[in-house]
């Protein structure tokens, strides 16, 4: 049997959304899609419920000289969130740290610029908030996103992905509200080899896909 694969992330989040349609027309519920490849997932799930979308940027911090390896992120909203066992592995001292937050946090605020265009985060406080992303490998982006949303006091946190790696996916159960995630193929390798179209997005992608949402629910 061929392994099973989305077409495209827009598909997935049309796939993800009937997943989620307990929380369609509630006014407490906002999706929060991290870019970029969580945006046009996480369209398709805001139009289908009926709810608003916006951005949830968070910027991983690289190890020196291994910037493939996470010691940690950072967030929309200023948190930063760090990952001990790394760091003390490899005695990252604080100024190394600090040094890379700080490039890590001119990027986030480029970003947070480039996709808004001015427009103000959306009010996370008391809501239902549902993190979007186009898949689930190590989960390190997300848990840090997870961690940064919990400090803006929402009521609830959702985490949905369209496909994700089964033990990645058994981490979050214990760390928000709800899980959903359709589909945990093994083995997984990397959440690209799940799409037929994995292309990446632009910053204009992701702003058209912004303003597009934010027109629909106004009207």
């Amino acid at each position: 049997m061929s392994p099973f694969t989305f077409s495209d992330r827009s598909a997935a989040g049309r796939a993800l959304a009937e997943e989620l349609a307990s929380y369609r027309d509630r006014g407490d519920v906002v999706v929060l899609a991290l870019p970029r490849g969580g945006v046009p997932v996480g369209y398709e799930i805001a139009r289908a419920l009926h709810v608003p979308l916006d951005v949830f940027l968070v910027r991983k911090l690289g190890v020196p000289g291994y910037e493939e390896l996470a010691m940690g992120a950072i967030a929309s909203g200023g948190t930063q969130v760090l990952n001990e066992a790394v760091v003390q592995q490899l005695r990252i001292s604080p100024d190394q740290i600090a040094q890379v937050a700080r490039s890590e946090q001119r990027e986030l605020a480029r970003r947070e610029q480039a996709f808004r265009n001015g427009v103000p985060p959306v009010a996370v406080e008391g809501r239902v908030c549902i993190l979007v992303d186009d898949g689930l490998a190590t989960g390190s982006t997300m848990r840090a996103a997870v961690d940064a949303v919990r400090k803006q006091g929402p009521a609830r946190v959702i985490v949905a992905v369209p496909v994700a790696s089964s033990d990645t996916c058994a981490e979050f159960q214990s760390l928000v509200d709800e899980v959903v995630c359709p589909y945990t193929p093994e083995p997984f390798m990397a959440v690209g080899r799940w799409y037929d179209d994995f292309s990446q997005l632009t910053d204009d992608e992701v702003r058209e896909i912004l303003s597009r949402s934010a027109h629909e629910m106004a009207h």
